[in-house]
């Protein structure tokens, strides 16, 4: 008899074209699939707790699927690090309760977004950061963030996802927790120009965290005031936030599984 297991990936996603399995183009979840097959030499069926866009990275990455009972996890582990290192990385790995699932038992995602907000750019942070020059407000951008806390309807920061033939359009309702913005560390002038935001939600819709950051960024800037973003929310029309921030600063940081489930009914 198969037994459920749950593993615990981090992936730098920038070569990769997102986390879901896509014929013909490279994925973490393509990948990870393909090596795990490789050691148990057998089909695979995994779940991940959230799917991340191209270039988006992960620290927190959480995994579920059937593997034969007699599956060596530690050797697993250190084979599956071996072929796709470093690139993409079983942090952790165990047995799990048959019906835990990833997806569906997860009731909180964090991610993380990283601005680094200097006049030059950093190489070796370029592939993890937004680069973003000129000065930012970070208490205004705090004070625009607190707006956004609480259940609503966040259509002005998603993408819409197209409803399958006779299905009603997904909900847009989301439970946001957390949102906040930070110096990494304002002591030190190496890292004082390293901005981040930190985002906690019930789940998420395509595109939101990328579309909040890049709004965000904007009242940064003195380009929106931190009052106008309850009118952007309150729009329900993607047309009224910003451009949405690019994938290279975005890393799903954590995943939850205490407490119960908020299911908005849509994508997470």
């Amino acid at each position: 008899m198969p037994r459920n297991i749950r593993l615990l990936l981090a992936y730098d996603g920038t070569n990769f074209r997102g986390f879901a399995d896509s014929e013909g183009v490279t994925t973490v979840m393509g990948e990870l699939t393909a090596a795990i097959e490789r050691v148990v030499r057998c089909p695979v069926e995994l779940t991940g707790s959230g799917r991340t866009d191209a270039g988006v990275h992960a620290w927190g990455q959480v995994v579920s699927g059937l593997l034969p009972a007699d599956t060596d996890l530690g050797r697993l582990a250190h084979s599956v690090n071996r072929m796709c290192g470093p690139a993409l990385s079983i942090r952790e790995i165990e047995w799990a309760d048959g019906e835990f699932s990833a997806r569906f038992s997860a009731t909180a995602r964090t991610y993380r977004y990283d601005v680094w907000n200097h006049q030059t750019p950093h190489p070796l942070l370029s592939r993890f950061t937004w680069h973003v020059p000129g000065s930012l407000d970070v208490e205004a951008m705090n004070h625009a963030a607190d707006r956004l806390l609480g259940e609503h309807d966040y259509s002005s920061f998603c993408r819409r996802p197209k409803p399958a033939p006779g299905q009603p359009e997904r909900s847009l309702v989301r439970r946001l927790k957390v949102a906040h913005w930070a110096r990494v560390n304002p002591e030190d002038p190496d890292q004082e120009p390293l901005v981040r935001f930190e985002i906690t939600a019930t789940s998420f819709c395509h595109q939101m965290v990328r579309s909040i950051v890049g709004t965000l960024v904007e009242v940064g800037q003195g380009r929106r005031t931190p009052e106008s973003i309850a009118e952007t929310l309150d729009a329900r029309d993607r047309a009224t936030a910003g451009a949405v921030a690019p994938p290279t600063g975005l890393v799903l940081w954590s995943v939850d599984f205490s407490g119960s489930r908020w299911d908005s009914g849509g994508d997470v």
